[in-house]
Parts: C-alpha cells; structure tokens; sequence
C-alpha cells in the first residue's frame, strides 16, 4: 500500500549536477527506503549508494565522491545529490525500499517507476 515515486533527472551536460528524490506515499509504518539503483541500456540493475537505518552510507566505486545519497524521514523523501556528472551515469535511476509486515517479518522490497537521467554534451 505504499507507493515510491522518483523524480528530478532529465538532461544534463558533462560536469553538471541533478539531484534525485524519491517520495513514499499511502501507509509507511514499518517502511524505510535503502537506497538507489540505476539501469543503463543493455546493463543489469546495479546498485548506486545505499544507507543503512542508522545512516550509514555505501557508495559504488564509479561515483565514490561524486554523488551523496540522504534521507529525511520526517519528510519521507530519499535525495541522490549527483555532481560532476559523466556520459557513462546516464541510465534510469530507481529508488529502493523495504516493508516489514511485522516488526518481526523479513522485508519486502519495493521500487519506483524509474527517472531517466541523460548525460551529453
């Protein structure tokens, strides 16, 4: 009943910056966004930056210093600050989430639509 809508990518010239946010709608007890992926063309699905409960982050070697992902939970909105933007980030970026049924339970994934960002002089 939750329900994850990315936006804020589009078209950004090399060197550029975007910022990503991602926003939880309907019933977010027990709901905690993990973090963002992106999907290139002819790629697999990987990881981008993750943050744990506590706040902590984890960051894949190809955008390490470059891009820092956050998390208000007041808000229940999820943020990718993306900097210093290069051809190879342009792909479709997902914001990830997990729901426990009971506090107890193993979570349940669940994923938003996808905002395109697009990298090109």
């Amino acid at each position: 009943q939750v329900q994850l809508v990315e936006s804020g990518g589009g078209l950004v010239q090399p060197g550029g910056s975007l910022r990503l946010s991602c926003a939880a709608s309907g019933s977010i007890l027990r709901f905690i966004a993990t973090g963002w992926y992106r999907q290139a063309p002819g790629k697999q699905r990987e990881l981008v930056a993750g943050i744990t409960s506590g706040g902590s982050t984890d960051y894949a070697d190809s955008v390490q210093g470059r891009f820092t992902i956050s998390r208000d939970r007041g808000k229940n909105i999820m943020y990718l600050q993306m900097n210093s933007l290069k051809p190879e980030d342009t792909a479709v970026y997902y914001c990830n989430a997990q729901k426990k049924a009971f506090l107890s339970s193993t979570p349940v994934d669940y994923w938003g639509q996808g905002t395109q960002v697009t990298v090109s002089s």
